[in-house]
C-alpha cells in the first residue's frame, strides 16, 4: 500500500497587534498563537489506552484554533494513575492510540503536547463522578507510594515511602515514557510537578519528611524533580520543547511557597526547560486558596520576571480581554485555559473576533464566518 503524506498543518498566521495571537517559538516548536489547552483529565481510558473520546476531545480544540493542545496527565506507571480511568504510557502498546491523537492535533494546525505524571499518594482514587475517594484494595485500588508515609486524607491507606530503588525507578519510568510520547509525535512534553502529585510531594516539607538525599533541605527536596527534568530532556529530540508544571504555592503555612518556586525555576533553564506552567495548590486539604479571576497570574509574572524563564498562566482565565492583558503586560508568555475551553472549544476563534483579529477558521468552516 503506498504511503499517505500527512496533510500540511495550517500556516502560522501573520503577527497581529493582539499579543494573544502572536506566534511563539519555544526551542524548535512554533505555535500559531499564545492559547494553550490546559491538561484536563477525562478519566475515560481503559487500562491506560486512549479512546475515540480522547481523539475527538483533543482534536476538536485544535480545530477550534488553540495554538497548543495538551493531552491530560498521562501516567508513567500503573500505580501512578489518579484513577483506573487515567491515560497511561507505561507500555509500548499505548503508543499507537496516542499517535492518532498527536497526528490529528498537528493536522489541524496546533502543536501536540502531553503531560507526564505520577499521582503518588493521591493515586488509586475513584473517578470524580464516582465520589473521588481512595479505592479499597478489594474494589480495584492499589498501594500508593510517596516520599513519606503521610496520607493525603486521614481515612486513606498510608502510602509506602519510596526507597532508593523506588526513586530510581520513577526517574527511569519518566525516561521511558518520554521516549514513547516523542515516538507518538508529541512536540511538547510537560512534567507534572504540581497539584499534590508525586513530584510535588517531594518538593513540599508538608509531605516530604525524609532524612536522606531527597528530603530536608531545599536542594534535597528538589533533587528528584531536577533528576527527572535532566533525564527527560536527554530523552527528547533537540527541537522538542519541555515544560514543567509547578504548584507555585501550597496556600498553607510551612509549605512550598512562591519564593521556592522562583528559586527552583532559576535552575530549570540550565537543565533544558523551556517554560514553567504556573498553577498552585492541591497538596493538602487544609489549603486556603485566595481564588478569583486570574488568581494564579501573579505566580507566572514572578517566575517570568525573577527567574528569567518563559512562563504560562492558568486559572480562571475566561475572556479575550483578560487573556490579552496578561500577555500584553508581560505577566506570562502563554495562557492555558481549561474549563473555558470545555464550555467553548471555539474560544480562540471567538477571542480573535473580540480582539479585532481575523479568525483562523478551518477551511471547512469558512462558510460560517459570515
Amino acid at each position: 500500500m503506498p504511503s499517505v503524506a500527512e496533510p500540511t498543518p495550517a500556516a502560522v498566521p501573520v503577527i497581529t497587534t493582539a499579543a494573544l495571537f502572536h506566534p511563539i517559538t519555544l526551542r524548535g516548536v512554533t505555535a500559531r498563537n499564545r492559547i494553550a489547552v490546559s491538561p484536563m483529565c477525562m478519566y475515560s481510558a481503559t487500562d491506560g489506552f486512549a479512546t475515540d473520546w480522547h481523539l475527538v476531545h483533543l482534536a476538536s480544540r485544535a480545530v477550534g484554533g488553540a495554538g497548543i493542545v495538551m493531552a491530560e496527565a498521562t501516567a508513567i506507571a500503573p500505580e501512578g494513575r489518579i484513577s483506573p480511568g487515567d491515560l497511561g504510557i507505561w507500555s509500548d502498546m499505548h503508543v499507537e492510540s496516542l499517535s492518532r491523537i498527536a497526528r490529528s492535533i498537528r493536522e489541524n494546525g496546533a502543536v501536540a503536547a502531553i503531560q507526564l505524571a505520577h499521582a503518588g499518594r493521591k493515586a488509586s482514587a475513584a473517578r470524580p463522578w464516582e465520589g473521588g475517594r481512595q479505592l479499597a484494595l478489594e474494589a480495584g485500588g492499589w498501594q500508593t507510594v510517596a516520599p513519606s508515609t503521610v496520607p493525603f486524607h486521614d481515612a486513606d491507606r498510608p502510602p509506602a515511602a519510596l526507597d532508593a530503588h523506588g526513586v530510581a525507578n520513577v526517574v527511569a519510568a519518566f525516561e521511558a515514557a518520554t521516549r514513547r510520547v516523542t515516538a507518538a509525535g508529541f512536540q511538547i512534553v510537560e512534567i507534572h510537578a504540581a497539584h499534590g502529585y508525586l513530584l510535588h510531594e517531594f518538593l513540599s516539607p508538608l509531605s516530604n519528611h525524609r532524612t536522606d538525599a531527597y528530603g530536608g533541605s531545599f536542594d534535597n527536596r528538589t533533587r528528584l524533580l531536577r533528576e527527572v527534568v535532566a533525564t527527560v530532556r536527554a530523552a527528547m529530540p533537540d527541537d522538542a520543547a519541555l515544560f514543567v508544571r509547578l504548584s507555585a504555592t501550597d496556600w498553607t503555612p510551612g509549605g512550598w511557597s512562591a519564593d521556592d518556586t522562583v528559586a527552583l525555576s532559576r535552575t530549570l533553564p540550565a537543565l533544558g526547560v523551556d517554560l514553567v506552567d504556573c498553577s498552585s495548590g492541591g497538596l493538602v486539604r487544609t489549603q486556603q486558596i485566595l481564588d478569583g479571576p486570574g488568581y494564579q497570574v501573579q505566580f507566572a509574572a514572578r517566575v517570568r520576571r525573577e527567574a528569567g524563564i518563559p512562563s504560562g498562566a492558568v486559572g480562571r482565565i475566561t475572556s479575550a480581554a483578560q487573556a490579552e492583558s496578561i500577555l500584553a503586560s508581560g505577566e506570562a508568555d502563554i495562557v492555558l485555559l481549561a474549563r473555558e475551553l470545555l464550555r467553548d472549544p471555539y474560544w480562540p476563534i471567538h477571542a480573535a473576533k473580540a480582539l479585532g483579529v481575523p479568525p483562523a477558521w478551518p477551511i471547512q468552516y469558512v462558510r460560517a464566518e459570515t
